[in-house]
Parts: structure tokens; C-alpha cells; sequence
């Protein structure tokens, strides 16, 4: 466990140095690690702080927050604050240094949006790098310190990341339709943050995306598929007319992985009373009832994937991270 950043930065190097294979492990929520386990060093980022650089309604907050600080709680500190920019991402688990690797989002935000800096370990260049976001190279559920790896792990090792965020009393203008029906305002309405993030905890609630020690259809990785891009021609030529499209920003056509699955016969709650099933609240969520193998997951995962495939002709691509293991 390395709880300061001296202590990270160490550990990875160390492990380097005598070319041991690292995983690095925040929260865990979004991993999946094969039957075998891992055979190398295995460090958890527990540091922890959220440091307010400068706070004022000009210049908005600029927050540092260290790698190991459990992103909801962060988000939690923000929306009590009167911080904007992070509201929608209300209950999304893990810690905050996973946030910009995955760039995570949800109901019309993402953190590519308010994230200024990310403070790195560079194990290429062994030294510390800082990036500023445009450098991160965000993409939907992507950025640069996803794609480039290193002995089989990121190159990348987050060490804090740096926010800048608008000071207001309203949100950022609603974008999700879910959210503004939920809110029970139009699209582009600001509504106060608190409000916000009351709503997008029960919307999450209602899907089985916020742990519940109580509820297996919270025992998952959330989202186990990202919603498929598309060229425009392959969205015409392969989704039916009914299916969700979503223009993006690079001109591809964005749409819903969770319909192609329900379409495709997996209905919510497939596979039980089977030990790995999909959530009965959520047909994107592969749920472990608390006695499947990372092998019973990942055979529903290909017969969902390739169920998907033969019915639309769309490859769905697994979200969380696969440990020795694949799909």
C-alpha cells in the first residue's frame, strides 16, 4: 500500500528497476483479474487530500486531488462547495486517479471537461511528467494514459490530478435527457448542484450502479460494455431503425450498448440462477451473485459480445481493465 506519493513513485520504480510486472490498484471497481491471479507487485495508491490551489468567482477552483481520494467523496467536497463541473458524475466508484485514465463520464459530463493537469510517473522517461488536460489526448472512455502501456502495464502512473472548476450557485447546463426529465427541467436548464447530484444517485440507484453490500445486482464493474462508435455508414447499414443514435463530436454515431444487448435476447437478469448473470436493473452490468469465477464472467461476457455481433453486426468492447485474463 503506498500511501504518499513518494511511496508510490518508489514502489513502481523499484518493480521496474528489477523488471517485475506492477498493477496498480485504486478503488478496484473496474478490474477484472483472471482465476490465476497476478504474478508480479501488486501496489494499492492510498494517498489521499484535495488541496484548494485558488478559490474565487473569477478565476473559478483550481483543486488538486491525490491519485488514492475516493472520486465521490471528491465530487461530494465540490458540489458542497459550490464547485461546477463534476456533478453529474455523482456515484461513479473508484479513486480519482483513475478518473482522467478512463476518461469516466455520465449523464452529460465528462472529466476531460474540468480535469488541468495530470501529475504522472513517466516509467519510460523515469521521471515526473505533468500534463496539461489538452495533452491527454481524451477520447470517449479513452486518453493517452490508457492506450500507452509499459511492460504490460500503464506507462502512466497518476499521481494527483488538478481541476479547474467554475464557482457558481447553478449547474452547468443539463445535456441528458434522462437527467432533465428526472430534474423535471428542459435541456439547458442550470438547476442548483445539490439538486443535481440528489438526482443522478437515485437515477444510478435505480440501475444497480451504486455498491450496495445488500443488493447483488450491485456487485459488478458497472458498465462492462462502452456504447459502440460508428461511422455514419455503418450506423445506417447495421442499426435498426429504432435503436438510440448519438452524433459525436468527431463525426461518428455513438449508440447504446445496453439496447443492442437487450435486443439481441439478453434480457435483464440472463444467466441467473447461474453464479455470473446480467443485473436485473441493468442489462449492461455483468454481475458476480458471490460465487463466480472470473471464467464464468467472461464466458457470459463473450456470449453476450458475440450474441451482439451476430444480431447487429456491432463488436462490443469490454469497459474495465482485464487482469491475465481476456475476452
Amino acid at each position: 500500500m503506498a500511501s504518499t506519493t513518494d511511496e508510490l513513485v518508489d514502489a513502481v520504480r523499484e518493480a521496474d528497476s528489477a523488471q517485475t510486472p506492477v498493477l496498480l490498484v485504486g478503488g478496484g471497481s473496474n478490474l477484472l483479474v483472471g482465476d490465476d491471479g497476478f504474478d508480479g507487485l501488486v501496489v494499492q495508491v492510498a494517498t489521499e487530500g484535495v488541496q484548494r490551489l485558488s478559490v474565487d468567482y473569477c478565476g473559478g477552483a483550481e483543486v488538486r486531488v491525490a491519485a488514492g481520494e475516493a472520486w465521490d467523496g471528491f465530487v461530494a467536497e465540490a458540489v458542497q462547495s459550490g464547485w461546477i463541473g463534476v456533478e453529474a458524475l455523482s456515484g461513479i466508484p473508484g479513486s480519482t486517479g483513475a478518473t482522467p485514465v478512463q476518461n469516466v463520464g455520465a449523464y452529460g459530463q465528462e472529466v476531460a471537461g474540468s480535469v488541468a493537469t495530470v501529475r504522472t510517473w513517466d516509467r519510460v522517461q523515469n521521471r515526473i511528467r505533468t500534463l496539461a488536460g489538452s495533452e491527454c489526448d481524451f477520447g470517449y472512455r479513452d486518453s493517452l494514459f490508457k492506450r500507452e502501456r509499459f511492460r504490460g502495464g500503464p506507462r502512466y502512473v497518476v499521481l494527483d490530478v488538478t481541476f479547474q472548476l467554475v464557482v457558481a450557485d447553478r449547474s452547468e447546463p443539463v445535456k441528458y435527457a434522462e437527467l432533465a426529465r428526472t430534474l423535471g427541467v428542459a435541456i439547458g436548464d442550470r438547476v442548483p448542484l445539490a439538486d443535481v447530484r440528489t438526482a443522478v444517485l437515485g437515477l444510478r440507484r435505480g440501475k444497480g450502479m451504486v455498491l450496495d453490500a445488500e443488493d447483488q445486482d450491485t456487485w459488478s464493474a458497472g458498465s462492462f460494455f462502452t456504447n459502440p462508435l460508428l461511422s455514419v455508414e455503418d450506423a445506417a447499414a447495421r442499426l435498426p431503425t429504432a435503436a438510440p443514435r448519438w452524433p459525436t463530436v468527431d463525426g461518428r454515431v455513438k449508440t447504446s450498448a445496453a439496447w443492442l444487448i437487450e435486443h439481441a435476447g439478453f434480457t435483464k437478469g440472463y444467466g441467473l440462477p447461474g453464479p455470473a448473470s446480467l443485473s436485473t436493473k441493468h442489462t449492461l452490468a455483468l454481475t458476480n451473485r458471490g460465487s463466480a469465477s472470473a471464467a464464468d464472467l467472461l464466458a457470459l461476457a463473450r456470449e453476450v459480445r458475440d450474441g451482439v455481433e451476430a444480431a447487429f453486426g456491432v463488436h462490443l468492447v469490454a469497459e474495465p481493465e482485464l487482469v491475465n485474463c481476456a475476452l
